[in-house]
């Protein structure tokens, strides 16, 4: 018995951090487009331009990649102790799905911020603002998926 609380309690501190960390990252990867937007309008090797190129550094550095990578690690260990099947859980395959589908989108953001510190323009201000909407969708979906789990 006194086992079974121990795990528990690890468990919910996992838990705990686990959703800590996807604020984290979900907080960076709405924000990270609405920082393009202003950057793609900003004028070349202009005052907003470079502080633009030192704040997407810092989101994408100090918090993003470390709330992704802890989010990342953390799920897969609440995966590993709630999960013994994962082939009988579709609502963690289709969570999984979009969860990697983020994990793309910000490697695609991440390459962007690189091509903006080249000093090129990778994608129109209307693009970002589209872009945008996607991690809100995403989110959505994997919040229900790991809420709800409907199916």
């Amino acid at each position: 018995m006194a086992t079974e609380n121990l795990i528990w309690d690890i468990f919910i501190w996992v838990k705990a951090f686990h959703v800590i960390a996807v604020i984290f990252w979900m907080a960076g990867l709405l924000l990270l487009p609405r920082f393009y937007v202003y950057h793609s309008t900003a004028k070349p090797g202009g005052e907003l331009e470079a502080q633009m190129l030192i704040a997407e550094a810092r989101l994408m550095k100090i918090i993003m990649n470390p709330a992704m990578v802890v989010a990342f690690v953390l799920g897969l260990a609440l995966i590993a102790y709630r999960h013994a099947d994962l082939f009988s859980s579709a609502w963690l395959w289709v969570k999984l799905v979009f969860v990697f589908g983020l994990i793309g989108f910000h490697g695609m953001l991440s390459a962007d911020r690189k091509k903006f510190a080249r000093g090129e323009r990778p994608r129109s201000e209307k693009t970002y603002r589209k872009l945008n909407e996607i991690p809100s969708i995403a989110a959505i979906v994997i919040v229900i998926m790991a809420i709800v789990e409907p199916f």
